[in-house]
């Protein structure tokens, strides 16, 4: 397939944006040549700019549940545009989806909306330390949660220490006050709460961690985190703004067993536009100013496109009809991919978890983010590239998880199946 529209475009790019890009793997450091440049979405497909259709696995990786341009959504983008963008003021759209996120997870009394996960994960710890009054953050390695500087933030020397810097620009006062610990090892977690229990405000995860690849988390782990918030006051805080509605009806809690203090939301809420959100028990909430002592604020936070957008979207998905033909859908393709696996006795292992899966070129169905590590990113490249030119659109990185929606069809699950087949093939001995 040609690109050469594209490959004109990503150079005159580069003299006006960073990287000619706005989100770094979009410029496709991970896989080599030129980025597509979309141009259209419909349904499960999208059009680049060279002309060429693609299925996609990448939805704007996660938004796009009900696919490109839902009539839905679109119609209710242009009544409430009629009538203007934003306000700086309430609207009754922003109570609407509060409420209707409320119906999802039953554990919520009260949401603040905002324009992207990262502010969501921002506040979210700010709020953790105003309330606690204590310092430390830990996250887990692999799990993402945006550019916020706290959380940019390496493991140190140790398997269980306090961070140091990973990008330039983050001072190493910041990220002192944050621990990166391993992803479903339970005992890192209980060792790390014995020494530093007193000064923990938070424990940040994915239950389904999806920005290292879709990892499944350990039943296990998911109980320690939660124990150990209890015993010494820190807050348990689910980051489902990649998960979130992506598996089920509610979120995580209601298979996990297990309900974290607050949740982060973001992608799906926002139907295709930007938003993000924080949302849990009125005990927490309180401390957000207007009525606490934590500030935070936004000039377009509930901006009334990605409100009606976002409604729109949770409207489509409170019958449970969308969950189970996605569901369906991508485990299906899941299930096939693995077929062709095992018939070319490939190292290769697919994880699936609702909407999102992962091929990881690995022997063992990855754990950790070490695990991931171990993955044979040559030949993930390789395959990126033949999917590609089979008109299947995949994200650019092995570390990134792939989505399915409700407009994926019968015949792109064979299509897709027969173009990783063939992909496949050129592995094989």
């Amino acid at each position: 397939m040609t690109k050469e529209r594209s490959q004109q475009l990503f150079e005159k790019a580069q003299k006006s944006l960073v990287g000619g890009v706005n989100s770094p793997v979009r410029a496709y450091k991970a896989v080599g040549g030129t980025p597509v440049f979309i141009k259209q979405g419909s349904g499960s497909h999208v059009v680049c700019e060279d002309d060429q259709r693609y299925i996609d696995y990448v939805l704007s990786y996660g938004p796009l549940i009900l696919g490109h341009a839902h009539p839905e959504i679109l119609a209710e983008l242009e009544k409430t545009m009629t009538h203007g963008t934003t306000f700086g003021a309430p609207t009754t759209l922003e109570t609407a989806l509060a409420e209707k996120i409320k119906t999802f997870y039953s554990y919520v009394d009260k949401v603040r909306f905002v324009s992207s996960g990262t502010e969501a994960a921002m506040s979210v710890i700010r709020l953790a330390r105003g309330v606690t009054k204590k310092s430390l953050v830990v996250k887990f390695k692999g799990c993402y949660h945006g550019h916020v500087d706290s959380l940019l933030v390496s493991a140190g020397s140790g398997s269980a220490t306090l961070g140091v810097a990973d990008s330039a620009g983050v001072l190493l006062d910041v990220a002192s006050h944050t621990a990166v610990l391993d992803y479903n090892q339970p005992q890192q977690v209980v060792d790390f709460f014995n020494e530093y229990g007193d000064d923990i405000a938070c424990v940040l995860l994915e239950p389904v961690a999806g920005n290292m690849g879709v990892v499944l988390p350990d039943l296990e782990f998911i109980k320690t985190c939660r124990k150990c918030c209890d015993d010494t006051g820190a807050m348990l805080v689910f980051d489902e703004v990649m998960c979130g509605f992506r598996t089920q009806r509610s979120g995580t809690h209601e298979w996990i067993g297990v309900e974290p203090d607050m949740v982060i939301l973001g992608k799906v809420i926002g139907g295709g536009l930007p938003c993000g959100a924080y949302a849990g028990s009125q005990r927490f909430m309180d401390h957000v100013a207007p009525l606490g002592s934590v500030y935070q604020a936004g000039t377009l936070s509930g901006n009334p496109l990605a409100m009606a957008a976002g409604l729109a979207t949770l409207s489509n998905l409170e019958d449970g009809r969308v969950f189970d033909q996605i569901n369906r859908y991508t485990t299906a393709l899941a299930e096939g991919i693995r077929d062709c696996i095992s018939l070319l006795t490939l190292d290769a292992v697919v994880t699936q978890k609702g909407s999102m899966f992962t091929l990881f070129f690995t022997k063992n169905t990855p754990k950790t983010f070490e695990d991931v590590q171990t993955c044979d990113f040559e030949r993930f490249k390789a395959f990126f590239h033949a999917m590609l030119s089979q008109g299947i659109f995949l994200p650019p990185s092995q570390y990134e998880a792939c989505f399915t929606s409700f407009a994926h069809t019968n015949d792109d699950l064979k299509k897709t199946l027969s173009s990783i087949k063939q992909g496949l093939s050129m592995f094989s001995d």
